[in-house]
Parts: structure tokens; sequence; C-alpha cells
């Protein structure tokens, strides 16, 4: 079998520890210590956090993605979405965003330089509180979901000042989409609780029938 190949290391802010970029032939992972963030043979979860959200709220939509990981769910989004659309990515880790333009390349396919796109560098809660209705869609994949396993400060995008500023900062109508490997009972009372309308999908890793599970909560705001 072939070993893996640690590429680089990144320091994640505020003591939240480092991200290792790692590769194994064609296949790419993303760790923080022992979790798998992220592996480039697995893209259809996230792929689906930007296509579900996106059917919701139309072609023409703003739209904001926290945080970048693989570009999957970027990628999905702009095959989505049309020319008069707009989608911030909001990434904390600046490596990440250097991967995804060097080692990584063929993954992001350039949809980093798409006339459509621009990245935040930083907590992608600064760009939630930025403006009220400022978005159609807000799509968070930051730290393996709402059970922040990585950084405590993650958090706060989930509790319930997190939640009302992301309503706050969605069009009616518009839809905060978040994505997690494993479903929380608690998380969709708390949205519940910050007035969305609620609907938790399944969805596949890879796409496909089988393999491991993930969960996407598709919030309205009403």
């Amino acid at each position: 079998m072939i070993p893996w190949e640690h590429l680089d290391t990144a320091s994640v802010p505020d003591d939240g520890g480092e991200l290792r970029l790692m590769r194994r032939g064609a296949e790419y992972s993303i760790m923080s210590g022992a979790i798998e963030l992220m592996n480039s043979r697995l893209s259809g979860s996230e792929a689906a956090l930007a296509t579900l959200a996106i059917a919701r709220v139309g072609a023409a939509a703003r739209v904001l993605i926290g945080g970048y990981g693989m570009g999957f769910t970027l990628r999905a989004a702009l095959a989505a979405l049309g020319p008069k659309a707009k989608v911030v990515v909001g990434e904390l880790v600046p490596q990440v965003v250097d991967w995804a333009r060097g080692p990584m390349a063929h993954l992001s396919a350039g949809c980093l330089e798409d006339p459509r796109v621009s990245v935040a560098l930083g907590d992608v809660g600064l760009a939630i509180r930025a403006g009220a209705k400022a978005y159609d869609a807000i799509l968070l994949d930051v730290d393996n979901g709402p059970e922040g396993l990585s950084r405590k400060g993650n958090d706060a995008l989930y509790d319930r000042q997190g939640l009302a500023a992301a309503r706050a900062a969605l069009s009616k109508g518009g839809v905060l989409a978040v994505w997690s490997s494993a479903a929380s009972e608690a998380f969709t009372r708390r949205l519940k609780q910050a007035g969305f309308a609620v609907e938790v999908v399944g969805v596949r890793a890879g796409g496909g029938k089988r393999g491991a599970r993930h969960v996407i909560w598709l919030a309205v705001n009403p």
C-alpha cells in the first residue's frame, strides 16, 4: 500500500491546533490531529450542501460558504448558480486557500478565480454579522458540524446567538445549510427555537448508495 506523505502543516488561529495536508498517491486528506476533516475521495455530501440549498433559493442567489475545505461545495455551487450570482468564501486558515492554488489546484479547477467568487480570510462569523439580509444562502461546513471537534471558537456559529446572526443575515426565504458528520437532535431543536423551518437530510459521503452517511440541515428563514 502507498504510504501517506505529509505535505504541509497549517496553524489554526486562536489556539485551534494544526491542520495537516496529507497525500497518498492521488488521494488527499486534511487532518486535525487524528481526525480526518476532508478527503478528496469523498465529495458527495459536500457537493449536496450546495445543490440542496441553491435549489431552494434560485440561480441568482447571493451565497456565503464557510469554509473552503477542498472546494467541493464551492464547485457545486458555481455549477448550480447563474452568471449574476455572487459567492463569498469565508476561510479561517489562509494556507487552506494556498493548498487549493498549489498542490490541490487540480481539485479546485480554477473555481477561486471565477469572477463570481470572492474570498474573505478570517472567521466566517464576521461575514455573517457584517450585514442584514446580505445573503440568500449561507452554507456552513465548519469543524465537522455543530459538535465542534478541533476549535472551540466554532461553537459560536451554532449557538443561539450565532443562529440569530445567521437568520438576520439571510433574506426572507433564505436558507442556512449546515453540514455535519453526524446527526444532532439538540442542534435541530436549536434551529427551530431560532425561528427556522427545518429539514434534516441524510446524504452519502461519496454521493452513491453506499458508504458513510452525513447530515445536512436545511433551515429556511420564513
